[in-house]
């Protein structure tokens, strides 16, 4: 019999193809690759949210953070490696109504921002008590105050009252719905008011002993952030300014580093076990394809074709994407020499019709 093994894989193939044999297998693969590209795609898109999210809470890419004014050095380097650089400040203490209003007085998170602020996320703001807010890049105007909705029912205010900071009075104009950067500190937990900082040194709540809290946040490209982050721990370890401390997500905040951490783990966790479920799926389905193919290898190598024939005759298969059901099929048509427990029933049956005594002889098809 000759018939080279071109004509013999595609054969083969069409045969397959027709019989159905092969749906199967193509299915299989199909939701494999579909399952590993899915979960793939989730989880990049997942983290990507994640470190965005989490870069808001920050308040930036990186935060130098310091109970005194920053050196002025901090913002010079950041500027000379293209960051962009914004401060805030912040500190307890009193707001008070008028007392028109009944002259209460609350303990509040006062927050000082400056222009850009803030450079990740953005502000959501309202202006009824009830309204679900818009998002919004814009901070107080000089002579305004921003507000969370709880602080106007303490002190009975509404939306246009005064609320008196220190030495000055300020219009409330806008409810702060959520804050992007807001922190979890045990301060945090009063209520916000937001003003500009041109209205701070009006004020006069700024004193020698004032617990203040600055916050110079950085933001740009990764490698700028990184070379800054790197310079700015150096200077702190180096002992050059004192009661600063460098926030970020790698190592400046613990709590972030830990969550994008576990869900690191978690989403690599998933995509193992996709590519776990989809092996198991290929595998099934390569040993049934594979099965169905036993007495077609055993006959061919009864006919005389050599082992290479038979494996280059499933080339095809292999080339149409189904090379794990090829090395199972061509695997079965070269079994091993001489160990007839290792025959199966058609095997044994072509090679005892060979032999013309009817016995479990490997030998024809082993090719010994």
């Amino acid at each position: 019999m000759n018939i080279s093994f071109w004509q013999l894989g595609s054969r083969t193939l069409w045969r397959d193809l027709r019989s159905g044999e092969l749906r199967l297998l193509v299915l299989a693969v199909t939701l494999a690759v579909a399952a590993l590209t899915a979960v793939g795609f989730f989880a990049d898109r997942l983290q990507g949210g994640m470190q965005r999210d989490a870069r808001q809470l920050l308040g930036g890419d990186a935060v130098i953070v310091s109970d005194n004014p920053p050196p002025p050095a901090f913002e010079a380097k950041a500027r000379g490696l293209g960051l962009q650089v914004v401060e805030t400040l912040g500190f307890p203490t009193m707001a008070r109504a008028t007392e028109a209003r009944g002259g209460n007085s609350k303990l509040v998170a006062l927050k000082v921002v400056a222009p850009g602020y803030p450079l990740r996320g953005r502000l959501r703001v309202a202006t009824q008590p009830e309204g679900v807010g818009d998002l919004t890049r814009d901070i107080p105007a000089p002579g305004q105050a921003w507000v969370e909705a709880p602080l106007l029912e303490a002190l009975g205010l509404a939306l246009g009252d005064e609320l008196l900071l220190g030495d000055i009075s300020l219009r409330v104009t806008r409810l702060i719905v959520n804050e992007p950067d807001r922190g979890a500190g045990f301060m945090n937990f009063a209520p916000r008011v937001m003003i500009h900082r041109a209205d701070l040194a009006a004020t006069g709540l700024v004193q020698p002993a004032s617990r203040l809290t600055y916050r110079q946040a950085v933001a740009g490209q990764d490698a700028g952030v990184g070379a800054f982050v790197a310079w700015a721990q150096g200077e702190v370890k180096a002992r050059t300014v004192r009661g600063v401390r460098v926030e970020s997500l790698q190592g400046g905040r613990p709590e972030l580093g830990q969550t994008l951490e576990r869900a690191e783990k978690f989403l690599n966790l998933i995509a193992l076990l996709a590519a776990l479920l989809s092996a198991v799926a290929v595998a099934l389905s390569a040993r049934s394809f594979a099965a169905n193919h036993l007495d077609d290898c055993a006959m061919l190598r009864v006919l005389g074709h050599l082992a290479g024939a038979v494996w280059h005759g499933h080339g095809p298969d292999a080339a149409a994407g189904f090379w794990p059901a090829t090395g199972a099929a061509t695997g079965a048509g070269a079994a091993a020499e001489g160990d007839p427990a290792r025959c199966g029933p058609a095997q044994a049956r072509l090679a005892g019709g060979a032999g013309g005594g009817g016995g479990r002889i490997c030998r024809p098809v082993a090719g010994c």
